[in-house]
């Protein structure tokens, strides 16, 4: 049976590829960074999700539960109030892909909803291990008083 890693070591493009000069890859990430704010979650690189818990039934705010095997568990949701709503919009890639195996990449990127009534928020995590990428891609919208923020924090 073919792993994912063994599909990505024979891809064609993998052979295209051409290394970058610093320069071009500082140039590359300060233009990303002009699209809006990056936060790299540098607390929990490294370490090993044991589950992932998705909850978007609409029973409740959506949420995300990542519990890790050090028994530390961050939540990933926005405390709702009055004139707003955040949601998730969609996630890209499998969260299995991220338990059982290092965290390499946990990211945040947020930028305005120029296309809002009044005001609106895009917030994208991004999340990698070895065995692949998952973006998980909130949108929030407000009367522009209220917060559209995604909080990723420790839960106790």
């Amino acid at each position: 049976m073919k792993t994912k890693f063994e599909d990505f070591l024979n891809e064609s493009i993998r052979n295209k590829m051409a290394p970058k000069s610093e320069e071009e890859i500082e140039a590359a990430y300060t233009k990303f960074k002009e699209a809006g704010t990056v936060y790299q979650y540098k607390d929990v690189l490294g370490k090993i999700l044991k589950s992932v818990t998705v909850d978007n039934s609409g029973q409740t705010a959506d949420q995300i539960w990542f519990e890790f095997e050090d028994g530390i568990t961050y939540r990933m949701y926005h405390q709702e109030d009055c004139c707003e709503q955040v949601v998730i919009e969609d996630i890209n890639g499998d969260v299995e892909d991220l338990v059982g195996v290092p965290l390499l990449v946990a990211e945040e990127v947020t930028s305005e909803d120029t296309s809002a009534s009044e005001s609106g928020t895009w917030t994208f995590y991004k999340f990698a291990t070895i065995n692949g990428y998952v973006d998980i891609r909130w949108h929030g919208t407000s009367n522009g008083y209220y917060s559209e923020a995604v909080d990723f924090v420790e839960w106790k």
